[in-house]
């Protein structure tokens, strides 16, 4: 029989916000700001800045909101995620006239060879 000591899934998991923790901050919303509006709002320029307002909102702010965890996007096995390509050898006139009036007006508005009124990205024989 093994009692004590470590056990694998007991306890609190991490990031668990407590009942203390939870009422404090409903209390505060049911107040209506809550440190994360504050800042916005001195951020949107709608709310005055105060320093020691701003830095206790900044102190108070990871009690009551939760930290966004940060994403690391990959391919598949963990790699380089993969660009699509597209062979456009065989397409007819009429459908590079189309993928031209489509992407031309995305690459014209990014800049570069379209704005100058060339299309494509050289000459079609490589």
């Amino acid at each position: 029989m093994g009692h004590g000591g470590r056990r694998a899934g007991a306890g609190r998991k991490p990031g668990v916000i407590t009942k203390k923790t939870r009422e404090a901050a409903e209390r505060l919303i049911a107040d209506g700001l809550t440190p994360l509006d504050y800042m916005l709002g001195v951020l949107r320029g709608t709310m005055a800045y105060d320093q020691h307002r701003f830095t206790a909102a900044e102190k108070a702010a990871p009690f009551m909101h939760p930290r966004l965890a940060s994403m690391q996007h990959a391919g598949p096995g963990g790699g380089a995620i993969p660009i699509a390509s597209a062979d456009l050898t065989n397409a007819s006139p009429e459908q590079l006239d189309a993928l031209e009036a489509f992407f031309g007006r995305l690459a014209g508005a990014a800049g570069g060879a379209a704005e100058d009124g060339e299309g494509g990205e050289g000459p079609a024989g490589g």
